[in-house]
């Protein structure tokens, strides 16, 4: 789920982005192809955004997401079969600038065999002190619904909130920062329908030592994330970024994550270098394995919601094929950009069942993934 999640945040930047107030969007297109390959999940496919402005004061922009997945994790193949499925989603959104201040309003949709999403969006931004602070306001809301395949009466709701507020400032000629703080609640069915937790169990029939039941979620959960970012501009036209975010919830997860970004333009390529580091715990009702069935009033196994340690090494190049001195009719300007994840993750409390070792001599679980992007945009 983390690294399906991963993609779909990818996708939603590159459909809305960031909002900045005092101007609209940029006339654009991009086609974009993604391809996620590791832990036994492959995720792949493409998505279209158009981007218009009408007259002075609004910009229009559309998205369309398909992603392809197939599925057998280390989770799906110790207790169940591996599956395909495909899901879809598109969204709308509009800006609208008056003065130093932009609104922004949007919808997404999101459609598989058991799992709908739906999510508003609204942000306004105002810029002060002659454009050197930039504050912005931010809300969402998300109604989604979880299936289950196989199973018709099975159908329960999710209510996702999400309130934002960030600031902006541009400190010197070189240096902007920008601070957010995020607090997202969670409503209502939130634990997987086909994941399983296992328990000790000396009786099993398979020898193992164990047994599995199905895992139980608190039905609520608050989190609440403060994020920094900072750019320098160096003398000669690169720039260099440091970020941290910081993240903590009501289920005893708490995080840091800290990235480190190097961005180099050469003629008509820009080359761009990062590197990201995240540390967690685990969630209070997870265990690897539980002493007995039912022995606490909540339990999980999701291997996101244990304690881990992740790297992320990023390499992207962009080239501009196409300037505004020589477009092609409408087009104005025209660039590719082609971009590898390589992502490895520590997992510190999740055994590696599929080493088939004796109960308590499993080894802990170790994922490694790669995450290709290539897209084109125009400008017109």
């Amino acid at each position: 789920m983390m690294c399906r999640r991963g993609v779909l945040i990818a996708a939603m930047v590159m459909a809305f982005g960031t909002a900045h107030a005092g101007v609209l969007p940029e006339d654009r297109a991009d086609i974009l192809y993604h391809l996620y390959d590791g832990g036994g999940v492959e995720i792949d496919g493409p998505s279209i955004l158009v981007r218009k402005q009408v007259g002075k004061s609004l910009s229009f922009v559309g998205n369309y997401y398909v992603d392809m997945v197939t599925s057998a994790s280390i989770d799906v193949i110790t207790t169940a079969s591996p599956y395909t499925e495909e899901r879809k989603q598109w969204s709308m959104g509009m800006d609208y600038l008056r003065g130093n201040t932009t609104m922004r309003v949007g919808y997404t949709s999101s459609e598989e065999s058991d799992y709908d999403a739906s999510t508003y969006n609204f942000s306004v931004s105002q810029d002060m002190f002659g454009a050197l602070t930039t504050l912005t306001l931010s809300y969402a809301l998300g109604d989604d619904i979880v299936r289950k395949s196989g199973d018709d009466a099975f159908e329960k709701d999710l209510d996702k909130q999400i309130y934002g507020v960030g600031l902006t400032q541009i400190l010197t000629k070189n240096l902007i920062a920008t601070l957010n703080f995020e607090t997202m609640t969670d409503e209502g069915y939130l634990n997987n329908p086909y994941r399983t937790v296992r328990y000790f169990d000396a009786s099993d029939l398979l020898g193992r030592g164990y047994s599995y039941e199905e895992e139980l979620y608190p039905n609520t959960r608050t989190s609440n994330a403060l994020g920094m970012r900072a750019r320098y501009f160096l003398p000669y036209r690169a720039a260099i970024e440091g970020e941290y975010r910081y993240f903590t919830d009501t289920w005893d997860i708490e995080s840091h994550t800290a990235s480190l970004t190097y961005i180099h333009p050469w003629r008509d390529f820009t080359f761009t270098g990062k590197f990201r580091y995240h540390d967690q715990t685990g969630a209070h009702f997870y265990s690897d394995l539980f002493p007995r069935s039912q022995a606490t009033n909540f339990r999980g196994r999701d291997k996101e919601l244990s304690p881990l340690t992740s790297y992320t090494f990023k390499l992207k190049a962009a080239y501009e094929f196409l300037n505004e001195n020589e477009g092609w009719g409408f087009l104005k300007k025209g660039s590719v950009t082609a971009s590898i994840d390589m992502l490895h993750v520590d997992f510190h409390d999740f055994s590696d069942l599929t080493a088939l070792a004796p109960i308590g001599e499993e080894p802990l679980y170790k994922l490694d993934a790669d995450v290709y992007q290539i897209f084109f945009s125009f400008w017109y």
